[in-house]
């Protein structure tokens, strides 16, 4: 018994010093203890291993072979963002844009030197977490870094500020006022490699003085400046953006990650194996394609003879984002959703036959286009891609396909040979 209280009053003794520890430490400060309490080298590793984890590697450069394929859908056009493409030619003309943005934000409170001031003292504490969401190695100095991510963080705010609210945004205002442009900057927001860290606009979000009127959130403005130019269910999206990403692109990718579980598959499939599933030819084995309104894009059903797919009307915007999505999934060493999309529905769409199918079931269908369209988009997107088998997210729904076809075929068979038997016998 004296044992049991002495090793209770030894824990009770521990968890009060360890209280008191932690009481004492102050964002990575150590105050009212002595150092020699405190392994001030275990410390630092284990900050440093926690930044590592918030900065995790999530803005690349497409894959060359992409690049070479289709150049046009990873090359921003009218802005830069972050430091991968900053200082080119061709973009130069939007970078007084973006000062006047900063000075607009940041004019907003009266004190405005104080609030740069505040901006850039919360940019050099997030500096080297920042830099670790690249993963190249980035040839700036502190200074221009930390420009780059005010300049860039500071527009993209405002844009999404004056965009919400018209009541902030001057009738002259030649972003709003010069056709197409926009839209331009809209799809040049979305780019892989014109990203920066979502942590460094919320931090800066958290900062710079928003109107009063202004009761959205930063995923919420953002879902609203780009609300009419993404596919599939407009309020399945909007629930799930901004939850958790490292940057713009990664919200999007998240909020359209499959919600089904995954169907297990025995044998992966070959890219020769895809073929066999266009949509004439399942059609034709018995199979119906049904339209079903699902919280993802990529919810991808089959059961009782029934293949459900998710309804998406296609534009010029779909054909960018999905790119881009591809893109950043090639960098991934588990499976891709997206490029297994992209690859199911270019064999689900083989040809002019199979779009016109779809489109007359209401499933898949262009804005402005043609089956055609259709048939190209999806084939561009596999162009350059490799396929990997072991990263094809739709193995176990191509299995339930093939099964059932095969299972089908096999009783069709044995229904033709009884009849032939019996009428032989008659």
């Amino acid at each position: 018994m004296d044992m049991h209280k002495r090793r209770k009053n030894f824990m009770e003794t521990s968890i009060n010093k360890s209280k008191e520890l932690l009481k004492s430490v102050d964002h990575g400060h150590v105050s009212d203890i002595r150092m020699s309490e405190v392994n001030k080298d275990l410390v630092a590793s284990i900050k440093e291993k926690l930044e590592a984890i918030t900065s995790l590697k999530s803005i690349f450069r497409v894959p060359r072979k992409l690049l070479q394929a289709n150049q046009k859908v990873y090359v921003p056009t009218k802005v830069s963002i972050g430091p991968l493409h900053h200082g080119k030619e061709n973009l130069k003309d939007m970078q007084d844009h973006k000062w006047h943005y900063l000075y607009t934000l940041l004019s907003r409170e009266p004190n405005m030197e104080a609030s740069l001031h505040e901006c850039l003292k919360a940019l050099r504490e997030s500096e080297k977490t920042a830099r670790n969401f690249y993963a190249e190695e980035l040839n700036l100095t502190s200074d221009e870094f930390v420009e780059i991510m005010l300049l860039d963080g500071c527009f993209i705010i405002e844009l999404l500020l004056k965009y919400a609210m018209k009541s902030v945004r001057r009738l002259a205002d030649p972003i709003f006022a010069t056709p197409r442009l926009l839209y331009d900057i809209r799809c040049d927001l979305i780019l892989l490699e014109n990203q920066i860290p979502l942590i460094i606009l919320q931090r800066l979000f958290e900062i710079v003085p928003i109107p009063v009127k202004c009761n959205r959130t930063l995923p919420e403005l953002a879902i609203f400046f780009f609300r009419n130019m993404l596919p599939g269910d407009r309020e399945c999206v909007t629930m799930r953006f901004g939850q958790e990403g490292n940057h713009l692109l990664d919200l999007f990718q998240q909020c359209y990650l499959p919600t089904y579980a995954r169907a297990q598959s025995k044998k992966l499939p070959t890219v020769e194996d895809l073929k066999y599933i266009c949509a004439t030819k399942l059609r034709k084995y018995g199979i119906k394609l049904m339209r079903f309104t699902a919280k993802s894009l990529l919810d991808i059903d089959f059961h009782n003879g029934v293949l459900e797919i998710a309804p998406l009307i296609t534009h010029q915007f779909t054909e960018i984002l999905f790119s881009n999505l591809i893109a950043l999934e090639q960098h991934q060493k588990d499976v891709q959703p997206f490029t297994s999309y992209a690859f199911l529905m270019k064999n689900i769409i083989s040809d002019e036959n199979d779009a016109k199918l779809v489109r007359h079931l209401r499933i898949v269908a262009s804005e402005k286009g043609t089956e055609k369209n259709v048939c190209d988009l999806f084939k561009g997107l596999c162009e350059g891609v490799e396929y990997a088998a072991e990263k094809f997210y739709f193995a176990g729904l191509h299995e339930q396909i093939t099964e059932y076809n095969t299972n089908r075929r096999s009783w069709w068979k044995k229904v033709k040979s009884n009849c032939l038997k019996t009428c032989t016998c008659t």
